[in-house]
């Protein structure tokens, strides 16, 4: 799980430093103000570790990936080639972590914990290549770098308590990196005390491998769907594999933890009871049609308790953009981390609020961390208010306003106290609502005075 990220000179933000990333975490603001660009980041060092050419060390990406960001000219601050790209996080493991030195049999433990901070800093060559300037993994007080010297060369330089001891007739220095974070294979052969180097950038992997994403704009339903069998990662970009994922958690016979002396619930009864909940319908259903042999299958739903069944198609377009959404936060594994964008794009506001005790559910029950990108005004409403009624910790919740400024993108940490209340509420973070409100009795008092002299 995410805790800290940095970023310097990523597209419209210049600096980010060790932005706290909590269980349920909001970036909220103007448009064009950078908050995707948050998004980006992560994004594009997931869809690079995906990638299969190890020798980049960034994949902007195309039209497939999860993004698409041109080229490092395109990536980095006001264009500036000659500048780099810093990209840097702290998390937390899955379990403890345990890395034994050899070569000191007095103190044989060189490191034992569960929490890692990882840091890369890429530049682009005369060539316009991308090179990996210097990364570096740090656990407690130790920490493993490599660096570039010249040319293809790098370096393992030397730790205040660590060194790495040369075998003899390896006097090589060593290539350059694989992708952003990788040793290279070299640096075991090379180092008689380094064979745990491949355990750290594993667990970067690890990482990303356990971050899924939803942007804003998901597909519309369809009145037939059809399934292979296949157990999908997660539901997709789009959502476009959000069935698929029902159908394969309900294959597995996978159960939902619901928290301590309360029953499992599959998948699909737990998105059924949310979209009770929220008061979109009353049930919600995936069946075969014409057996499973066919491999079609279609969803029904009801509007209400006496209503007659009918396709997804047939009702309103806010329970198509929320299932996707639902399904994700019940269907990745416990301890994941979910980037959603925009999720409550076409909700009733009541239902925006309702959102929000969905994000608290997975947060609290399933350890799923939250990162969300909003526009609404009711879903942070509803935070504020579970965190006045004690139902969600301050200390479980991160809230950023960000604003486009001179240098570019600015980050501002909101600041709830205990009951929920936002002491440095920026001016017009949801337009001028006191103003409105304010405007809309003058005006009608306005009305009401003129109509009474009209009628004397």
């Amino acid at each position: 799980m995410l805790k800290e990220l940095t970023l310097k000179n990523f597209k419209s933000w210049k600096s980010i430093d060790k932005m706290r990333i909590a269980p349920i975490t909001g970036l909220f603001g103007t448009n064009s103000s950078g908050k995707s660009s948050i998004f980006h980041s992560l994004l594009l060092l997931k869809q690079t570790l995906e990638s299969s050419d190890r020798s980049l060390a960034l994949h902007f990406g195309g039209e497939r990936d999860y993004v698409e960001l041109g080229s490092f000219r395109d990536a980095i601050y006001k264009h500036a080639t000659k500048n780099s790209l810093t990209f840097g996080f702290l998390w937390e493991l899955r379990q403890d972590l345990v890395i034994n030195n050899p070569n000191n049999p007095d103190a044989p433990l060189l490191f034992e914990g569960r929490e890692m901070a990882f840091s890369t800093e890429i530049i682009s060559t005369e060539k316009k290549q991308l090179r990996v300037r210097e990364f570096s993994y740090t656990l407690g007080k130790q920490k493993f770098s490599l660096k570039h010297k010249k040319g293809n060369q790098y370096s393992l330089p030397a730790n205040v308590d660590f060194r790495f001891v040369r075998v003899p007739s390896r006097a090589w220095p060593l290539p350059q990196p694989f992708k952003f974070h990788g040793f290279p294979d070299q640096a075991v052969t090379y180092y008689q005390n380094s064979g745990f180097l491949p355990d750290l950038q594993q667990q970067v992997e690890d990482l990303f491998s356990r971050i899924y994403y939803l942007g804003p704009l998901r597909e519309h339903p369809k009145r037939r769907y059809l399934w292979a069998g296949g157990e999908p990662d997660d539901v997709g970009v789009r959502g476009e594999r959000t069935i698929d994922a029902i159908l394969a958690s309900y294959k597995s016979g996978s159960y939902i933890s619901l928290g301590k002396r309360k029953r499992k619930k599959t998948l699909e009864e737990r998105v059924a009871y949310w979209l009770r909940e929220l008061g979109l319908i009353d049930s919600f259903r995936v069946s075969s049609i014409g057996g499973e042999e066919t491999g079609l299958y279609e969803v029904k739903v009801k509007r209400g308790f006496q209503s007659a069944e009918v396709s997804i198609t047939d009702v309103g377009f806010g329970v198509s953009q929320l299932l996707p959404v639902l399904v994700l936060c019940y269907y990745v594994p416990e301890g994941s981390t979910i980037l959603l964008e925009q999720p409550e794009l076409h909700l009733h506001p009541s239902v925006q609020m309702g959102l929000a005790d969905v994000f608290i559910d997975v947060a609290k029950n399933r350890h799923v961390q939250i990162i969300l990108e909003s526009h609404s005004e009711h879903l942070l409403s509803r935070l504020q208010r579970r965190m006045a009624e004690g139902g969600l910790k301050q200390q479980d919740v991160a809230l950023y306003f960000c604003s486009a400024g001179v240098e570019g993108s600015e980050l501002r940490p909101l600041k709830p106290d205990d009951f929920g209340n936002i002491l440095n509420w920026p001016k017009d973070f949801f337009g001028d609502r006191f103003g409105e409100t304010v405007a809309i009795q003058e005006a009608g008092l306005e009305r009401m005075l003129a109509a009474e002299e009209a009628n004397q």
